[in-house]
């Protein structure tokens, strides 16, 4: 895993209009002069462990009543099948339906689409009961990221991380402005994520072969690049 840091620094004189929360002190209030404003960032590129995909069915009919028992019955047996798999969130998602018109603006049918959402950290799992739901249905979007519990692990250590920076550049700050000391004046932090995460839409991965089984795929999750900001103001003590 590849851990980097970052500063910015920018140096403000007179009143500071500040937009984070004052911290507290026993000094007295900052006088609003000989104040540097800069940032620290850290960062940590780790694997995806999570995939989510969406799949659906897609239907016609002459009424509405009909259209709705092909959709249910689809997503009901998803469902079934589903619970073969433990290790994998399942959720019905989005549904729509809308009327279909002839040229006189007459209502001659109905369309409708019904999704399926899964989410997992188990990859094998996963994989296999995409390929057993496409028999039926066909897979919208396949994506892959970093898990709530994996990232919010993450993210307490590079709070920590970049806390430790900030105040490593602040005291670089104070010498490099021979002051003799600094307090803060304010500081916050920011977590952010980029996920380059490979996306699939897969309306073209289904099976060619109407009768013959759709195999698992093999995945690759990528990485996602993790990152918290310490960003804040100190003033210099002469």
């Amino acid at each position: 895993m590849n851990n980097t840091l970052t500063s910015k620094v920018a140096i403000t004189t007179g009143t500071a209009f500040l937009l984070t929360a004052m911290m507290g002190s026993a000094h007295a209030a900052p006088t609003g002069y000989d104040q540097l404003t800069f940032q620290a960032e850290v960062k940590e590129e780790v694997q995806n462990d999570e995939v989510t995909a969406s799949l659906y069915k897609k239907a016609q009919a002459t009424d509405a009543k009909a259209l709705a028992i092909t959709l249910n019955t689809s997503i009901n047996n998803a469902l079934k099948i589903a619970k073969r798999y433990p290790t994998v969130t399942i959720s019905t998602g989005q549904q729509r339906t809308y009327p279909r018109y002839d040229k006189n603006n007459k209502i001659i049918g109905w369309t409708g689409q019904a999704n399926i959402d899964l989410k997992s950290t188990d990859f094998t799992a996963t994989s296999q009961l995409i390929a057993d739901l496409q028999e039926n249905l066909v897979m919208e979007n396949l994506s892959f990221g970093v898990s709530d519990i994996k990232k919010n692990a993450l993210e307490q250590k590079l709070m920590t991380d970049a806390s430790r920076a900030f105040q490593q550049q602040a005291k670089n700050m104070t010498r490099a402005w021979d002051a003799r000391s600094y307090r803060v004046v304010n500081v916050n932090l920011n977590m952010g994520s980029n996920y380059p995460r490979p996306m699939y839409n897969a309306m073209s991965m289904k099976s060619e072969a109407a009768d013959a089984s759709v195999p698992s795929q093999n995945f690759e999750s990528g990485n996602s690049t993790i990152s918290v900001t310490a960003n804040g103001t100190i003033e210099l003590t002469k």
